[in-house]
């Protein structure tokens, strides 16, 4: 008779408020914030939308910065609120810029709220922050920021950049769950927050609910009863972080993202989607499919060939889906084999295709020798 070997997950002593504020704590050293943070039980699409209908008033102007997915999703939330929205957009082969944003923002100086997405794991690129959270300070509206795809994977500055709303999930770089969230919210953005008659109360929704029953109680007394599998993974997934160094996570991510652009190339018939590699995510990398080729056939070709059965490859969603294919190296996916085995498969998948001769090895040493030079090893 075999053993149970599987984890305990029932009948655990319950989750006191103590442990919960000792989680949110964690979670705000490693978003390197001083400022009040809420752990939210929910998706982190809980948290962006409840700091947009929190902080956006009616007749309100807000700048809504679009990169990806994620930024087109704040702008119909954006306008449900009432606000007129300002759009900043760039090429999802790109980034934004913080001149683009400052232009904007001289042309329109009365908006307050300005919504950025950090990392986009769906386009693949990410946005210069500090430059741009710099532009925003001076102009004095508020910015809000979708770290769900950044934290743990490069740098985040919250305090130090200026952001007023800073969302991030446990589910990508950290290696953690998906099913809680959690947000920071500077004194400045309560304020606006208790300021505006149409933020949510009495609701899933609600931050300012978060703040009067738990925040401004002291934290002695849980609003209701918390997600408690999940904040514990949640701890776990911060603890494992910082035992292993965030400096050492980040770094992971990083020769994850190179080694990945450099065997693509190396491969012939894959182009990296973002153009530059200063542009690009350390989270995941979307590579472009040749002209004529669905993304989805080599997806599929390269999971048959995959014979780990852990490449992290899929094609892209919606309009993206028959021209890009994504490799998302966040988390534990972040490691040398993983990016090798995922070039391995998409080699295999190209050449039974018939789209490219054998260059699989070309790949694998292109991007070892990426690896290497980031990693210093």
């Amino acid at each position: 008779m075999t053993a149970n070997t599987a984890p305990v997950l029932l009948d655990l002593a319950p989750l006191d408020a103590a442990h919960f504020a000792r989680i949110e704590d964690k979670v705000a050293a490693l978003m390197r914030t001083r400022e009040s943070v809420v752990a939210m039980q929910g998706e982190a699409l809980l948290p962006l939308e409840a700091c947009i209908r929190s902080a956006v008033r009616p007749g309100s102007t807000a700048l809504n910065i679009i990169t990806g997915p994620y930024g087109e999703t704040f702008g119909g939330w954006l306008r449900s609120c009432g606000a007129e929205v300002v759009t900043v957009a760039a090429p999802f082969s790109g980034a934004a810029g913080a001149e683009q944003v400052a232009e904007a923002l001289r042309a329109h100086p009365e908006i307050d709220f300005v919504s950025l997405v950090h990392a986009e794991a769906a386009t693949g690129n990410t946005n210069p922050v500090a430059e741009i959270g710099a532009v925003v300070r001076e102009h004095g509206a508020l910015l809000m920021l979708d770290a769900v795809a950044s934290v743990a994977a490069e740098p985040l500055l919250t305090d130090e950049w200026g952001v007023d709303l800073c969302v991030i999930g446990g589910q990508k770089a950290m290696a953690g769950p998906a099913g809680v969230s959690a947000v920071s919210v500077s004194a400045r953005a309560w304020e606006r927050i208790a300021a505006n008659e149409q933020a949510p109360r009495g609701s899933y929704l609600s931050l300012l609910d978060w703040k009067e029953r738990w925040i401004d109680g002291g934290r002695k007394v849980l609003p209701h009863a918390p997600a408690q599998l999940e904040m514990l993974a949640l701890e776990q997934a911060v603890d494992r972080i910082d035992g292993a160094g965030l400096d050492t996570v980040i770094l992971r991510h990083r020769a994850a993202a190179a080694a990945t652009r450099a065997g693509a190339r190396a491969l012939g018939a894959l182009s990296p989607y973002v153009t530059r590699d200063a542009d690009a995510a350390p989270a995941a990398t979307t590579l472009r499919a040749p002209d004529g080729v669905d993304a989805r056939e080599i997806v599929v070709a390269a999971l048959a060939a995959d014979r780990t059965r852990t490449v992290p490859v899929q094609a892209a969603g919606g309009a993206l889906a028959k021209e890009m294919i994504r490799v998302n190296h966040y988390g534990l996916a972040a490691d040398r084999a993983v990016v090798l085995d995922s070039l391995s498969a998409l080699g295999a998948a190209l050449e039974s295709l018939g789209i490219e001769a054998d260059r699989t090895d070309e790949a694998r040493d292109a991007a070892a020798v990426a690896w290497d030079a980031v990693t210093g090893s």
